[in-house]
């Protein structure tokens, strides 16, 4: 600003009438000074406001000052360079900007674009207080985003409820970004706890099908480790890590439904029990799956919990359960079951867990059967290079074999105690 754009200096006028009549220029009968400002003075959360006032006069920053302190605000900081003010604005981080337009080097119009483009001070309201008060002044201040628009000289029955009203607005603006993060934030940690919720129905039904096959220990559990550590060498996300790892600890979950006699069967299988054997992987996938209406309708009538089971049918984690069950016995070349998919056919999460529940079988202890050398283990895995396992999920696996041998000596069966 200029010495031609004062705003009365020397003694400032004092506000002599109450907010009534300063909404009211032709009321006659007017407040003693003392009762406008004992209108004007705010709660502490308004008062307290941190206000800054930018003019490279000095006289109209003690001026405006006065006039705020009048009113009972505490906290306010001036600056008459212009040069340095989105440096200082930074620092502050103010809570409101009574910002002059006429300045030297920096006019307070290019300072109002720069605060806009700023990250953290985009939103910040500027209350442009000066004597150029043209049309055209006025538009291109109001389109950068300035707040409001005051004529110098100042009224401060005019500045006051100006500044009340902004600091106001922006007290309620802060609290609903607060609450609007406080709601997100519950979003999340309610999302969270669902999907926790879910991973440990899926941890049970892993687990209750275990059960169903005695002696198998942590297999479950190991396969489901081997298989994230497949897919992770092989680029998947971490999410998607996750959800493999614990998808795949289902892969087995339609052995609920074999029959004892065959599912314990010390022996070798007949054609018949074989047969049977090989439905658990569509067994599995029907338990898992979402259910049709019918069905649908008959959960809601007959389990107490239907509402959080179905809504679970719906997850990601589940589909992805239901994919793998149903398809971790396809074979690369085709020649597997139950669908008969070849190659590419078969879901990549299958095919890893095809790999990872093989290599568990072969390496680990079972009543008809001792574990196999690792050496062995993995000679019979690349003897299924091609034609059983997908080539590209084997170099995974090999890969990352140090990590595999680790998750089996962390996960060692233990035998039962009779």
């Amino acid at each position: 600003m200029s010495t031609a754009d004062p705003i009365s200096p020397g003694n400032p006028p004092q506000p002599t009438v109450g907010l009534a009549a300063a909404g009211n220029p032709n009321r006659q009968n007017a407040a003693p000074a003392t009762a406008v400002r004992a209108q004007e003075t705010k709660p502490p959360a308004i008062t307290a406001a941190k206000v800054l006032i930018l003019d490279d006069e000095m006289a109209n920053v003690r001026v405006l000052k006065r006039f705020l302190e009048s009113a009972g605000y505490t906290n306010i900081q001036t600056s008459t360079d212009s040069t340095t003010a989105m440096g200082w604005l930074e620092q502050q981080r103010p809570d409101l900007l009574l910002l002059d337009v006429m300045m030297p080097d920096v006019s307070g119009i290019d300072l109002l674009g720069q605060i806009r483009q700023h990250p953290r001070l985009r939103f910040l309201p500027v209350l442009i207080v000066t004597a150029n008060t043209d049309n055209e002044t006025k538009r291109t201040c109001l389109s950068l985003g300035a707040t409001d628009f005051l004529a110098k000289p100042v009224d401060p029955n005019d500045l006051l409820p100006r500044v009340r009203n902004t600091l106001v607005t922006r007290s309620f603006q802060n609290q609903l970004a607060r609450y609007a993060q406080q709601l997100e934030q519950r979003v999340k940690d309610r999302t969270r706890e669902l999907e926790f919720s879910r991973r440990e129905v899926v941890e049970c039904l892993a687990r209750a099908a275990e059960y169903r096959d005695t002696e198998t220990g942590n297999h479950v559990v190991r396969v489901g480790r081997f298989a994230g550590i497949i897919a992770k060498r092989m680029g998947f996300t971490a999410d998607e890590v996750s959800n493999i790892e614990l998808a795949a600890q289902l892969h087995d979950v339609g052995k609920i439904a074999i029959p004892d006699a065959v599912l314990h069967k010390p022996g070798r299988l007949d054609p018949d029990e074989f047969a049977y054997i090989k439905r658990h992987a569509a067994i599995g996938h029907s338990i898992i799956r979402a259910h049709s209406p019918r069905e649908t309708e008959a959960l809601r009538r007959h389990v107490m919990a239907g509402g959080q089971l179905l809504a679970a049918q719906s997850s990601p984690l589940l589909r992805l359960a239901s994919t793998i069950a149903l398809s971790h016995h396809e074979r690369w070349d085709g020649t597997g079951y139950p669908l008969g998919l070849k190659g590419e056919d078969i879901p990549p999460e299958a095919r890893i867990t095809s790999v990872a529940d093989v290599y568990d079988a072969l390496s680990s202890a079972r009543p008809y059967k001792d574990a196999m050398p690792r050496e062995k283990c993995f000679q019979i895995l690349e003897e299924g290079r091609g034609t059983q396992f997908d080539p590209r999920v084997l170099d995974a696996f090999f890969e990352s074999s140090e990590e595999v041998i680790q998750v089996q000596l962390e996960l060692v069966d233990v035998p039962p105690v009779d």
